[in-house]
């Protein structure tokens, strides 16, 4: 990552700057009933969370039941993925049966209005960042919507799975955080220790994090990623990755460490194989030539890219790869295809 500990000491300077910007936000959605503290401080930067859960009795079933929650724009690029998405949530969540520990689901949507998907997909509509404030970063929009989601809506699940449109649950996805941590993909290679506290190597998704929790990292994260990007240091260090590290920033801060679990998700075409895996995270292209070999930087004469659709979703009855292509990828066009075959109004 080259990203040294010396990065993070200009990084908890800046967060004053962060803190007076929620400040502002707040501000500017004035009807909002805001429940959330409006900065972190000495008394509420570290949380202990319950341990030894093997203590839980009685109502064990409902405690333990997650909630999953995707983050969108109104875009075609986004919508089409989140329609994907949740076609194959229900089918994971209906296979797995009565004893399934998926609970809802839920699209936030951070464009600030409906759109015509509302009846297809559960959606809570939140507020953008005031214009200009995401620096056309728009993924910072995301902890600003889970901290909305979180503040003005009674999730009935006691933890929440942050998950991302670009994602395909391939089968029922069993509460993996446990005694007190939640639960993790490991996404970056160097664990080392920094100054606050031990730093888990993980973004904000996929996570399975305790709901109240969640309510207490929301706003810290939505201050630290304003203040990595206004930072130029950490801006540039960071880059595309910055509002993901900012996650795992602020775990920390609140005390929660994380389970890490490599078998949450793959990124076709890197992992060939899904095997026991529950997601797929088709965030890379996947370019091959006629003969199953991967060209990666150069589009291939076969490929399935979802940046291909950014302004169509894509049709129906894609064409599969030719053999010698990895299963993962394989698998990741059969999905697809069942899916959009099956929606209704597809590419309408």
């Amino acid at each position: 990552m080259g990203c040294g500990g010396t990065l993070f000491y200009p990084l908890l300077i800046t967060l004053s700057v962060a803190l007076i910007t929620y400040n502002i936000i707040i501000s500017s959605n004035a009807p909002l009933k805001q429940g959330f503290p409006s900065s972190f401080s000495s008394s509420d930067a570290v949380i202990e969370l319950p341990r030894g859960g093997s203590r839980i009795r009685g109502n064990e079933r409902k405690q333990r039941l997650f909630h999953t929650a995707v983050t969108a724009s109104d875009s075609v690029y986004n919508t089409w993925q989140c329609r994907v998405m949740y076609y194959w949530f229900k089918k994971a969540k209906a296979s797995a049966g009565p004893g399934s520990e998926m609970g809802g689901f839920t699209r936030i949507l951070h464009n600030g209005k409906p759109d015509k998907y509302m009846d297809e997909i559960p959606t809570f509509v939140a507020q953008p960042l005031p214009s200009g404030m995401d620096q056309g970063y728009v993924v910072l929009n995301r902890p600003w919507a889970f901290v909305q989601w979180l503040q003005q809506t009674d999730i009935k699940e006691d933890y929440v799975l942050m998950s991302e449109p670009d994602h395909i649950i391939v089968k029922p996805i069993p509460n993996l955080a446990k005694d007190g941590f939640g639960a993790a993909f490991p996404f970056f290679t160097s664990n080392r220790r920094r100054p606050v506290t031990n730093i888990d190597p993980i973004g904000n998704s996929p996570v399975i994090v305790g709901k109240e929790a969640l309510k207490k990292i929301a706003p810290t994260w939505m201050n630290v990623s304003l203040a990595m990007k206004k930072d130029p240091e950490a801006d540039k260090a960071f880059g595309w990755v910055l509002e993901m590290y900012a996650y795992a920033v602020s775990s920390a801060l609140h005390g929660v460490s994380n389970i890490l679990h490599k078998d949450f998700m793959i990124q076709p075409p890197w992992d060939k194989e899904v095997g026991d895996k529950y997601i797929i995270h088709y965030t890379y292209g996947c370019d091959f030539d006629m003969k199953g070999h991967l060209t990666y930087g150069k589009v291939g004469e076969w490929r399935f890219d979802k940046r291909s659709y950014i302004k169509s979703p894509p049709p129906k009855n894609l064409t599969m790869p030719p053999p010698g292509v990895p299963q993962s990828v394989v698998t990741l066009v059969k999905m697809v295809n069942e899916a959009t075959a099956n929606l209704p109004d597809w590419g309408s």
